[in-house]
């Protein structure tokens, strides 16, 4: 052996094959499968056959929710059904949520979003009833579900109705639709079923109607929206708020005014 040579051959390493990870292929490249949802979806998996990564689309919601100035105070109603696309699920959900002690607002939209906005107006107005050492008025509720609801525009799906009663104005009904408009109004409805008693309500109401007229308008104009729209069901809460402070009721649903 020759000096600085080894008699110990050199055995090269033995080299593994490559394992490529699996790509998951486009939508449109996506070889359907027998018995099977996709390439990359485990069978009974409840997501989109075609790509689980896609966003779903958004579940329709709905509701009926109404208010209107009666001589002395206002009257608000609405029906208790939450719905989540073809699901009901809340059959008596509250739609009409406190405000203040005479300050009420009714939700449609998104439940969430009306729910974080109201939570948020709640917590400014009680603020601000405290520095000025007196009750707020309704016209202040209002802009501040107007404030809020216009900047977060682009984000929100809220339909709003502003109502109640104060020493400087009397009952008052404000409507926030959707993108943060404010009205002041005699009369408001919102909500999918509203659409099948705007004339209803064009025909029937007027101004200076007593407690009972305005009550009965209300309970019977959401019982026909409830017939006519399948995302409006349940029971009838109203809430009747005047000077001498608010009454609440609800109406079951064996016992409506009007029936499909």
């Amino acid at each position: 052996a020759q000096a600085g040579s080894s008699n110990t051959s050199l055995v090269e390493p033995r080299r593994r094959p490559i394992q490529r990870m699996e790509v998951i292929a486009p939508r449109s490249h996506v070889p359907s499968m027998a018995g099977h949802s996709g390439k990359h979806v485990e069978p009974g998996c409840p997501y989109r056959s075609d790509d689980i990564m896609s966003p779903e689309q958004a579940v329709s919601t709905g509701t009926t929710v109404m208010a209107m100035c009666y001589d002395g105070g206002v009257v608000m109603a609405a029906d208790s059904r939450t719905s989540t696309g073809t699901y009901v699920a809340n059959r008596a959900s509250r739609k009409i949520s406190k405000v203040h002690d005479k300050i009420f607002v009714c939700r449609c939209g998104s439940a969430a979003d009306t729910q974080a906005l109201t939570g948020m107006v709640i917590n400014y107005l009680g603020q601000h009833a405290i520095e000025i050492g007196n009750m707020p008025t309704v016209n202040t509720a209002a802009n501040l579900f107007k404030m809020i609801a216009y900047n977060n525009k682009d984000n929100l799906s809220a339909g709003l109705i502003v109502a109640g009663w104060d020493e400087k104005l009397g009952g008052q009904v404000y409507s926030i639709p959707l993108g943060g408009s404010l009205h002041r109004v005699p009369i408001a409805c919102d909500g999918s079923g509203s659409g099948y008693i705007g004339g209803l309500l064009d025909a029937e109401y007027r101004p200076g109607m007593t407690k009972a007229e305005a009550l009965a308008l209300c309970r019977k104009a959401v019982a026909h929206a409830m017939s006519r729209d399948s995302s409006s069901g349940g029971v009838i809460r109203t809430l009747v708020v005047s000077k001498d402070g608010v009454e609440e009721d609800c109406l079951e649903g064996n016992k409506l005014p009007y029936g499909p």
